[in-house]
C-alpha cells in the first residue's frame, strides 16, 4: 500500500508528536477515521448526567457521618449474627 507524499508527511509529524512509530500512528488515524464512519445510531446513546442539589438535610451533623456508618455496619452484623443462632 502506498500513500500520497503529503499524507505520509502528516503521518510522520503525527507519529513524532505522539512519540510513536509510523505504523502505530497510521493504525491510530485509520481506526479514528473508520470509527467516524459508523452511523450515530450504532454507537449507542450518549450517557448524560443529571445534576441535582447534593446538600445535606437540615440537622445532619456532617462531622459524625463516619460514626453513623460504623453504627449501621455494626447493626447489620449483629442482625446477621443473631439470625444464625
Amino acid at each position: 500500500m502506498t500513500s500520497e507524499p503529503d499524507v505520509a508527511e502528516r503521518l510522520r509529524e503525527f507519529a513524532h508528536r505522539s512519540w510513536t512509530s509510523f505504523k502505530a500512528a497510521l493504525n491510530t488515524v485509520l481506526r479514528r477515521g473508520l470509527a467516524a464512519q459508523v452511523p450515530e445510531a450504532r454507537r449507542g446513546r450518549r450517557f448524560v448526567v443529571e445534576p441535582h442539589d447534593g446538600a445535606f438535610r437540615p440537622g445532619l451533623d456532617r462531622g459524625r457521618l463516619n460514626q453513623l456508618s460504623d453504627q449501621l455496619e455494626t447493626d447489620a452484623f449483629v442482625g446477621k449474627a443473631s439470625g444464625r443462632r
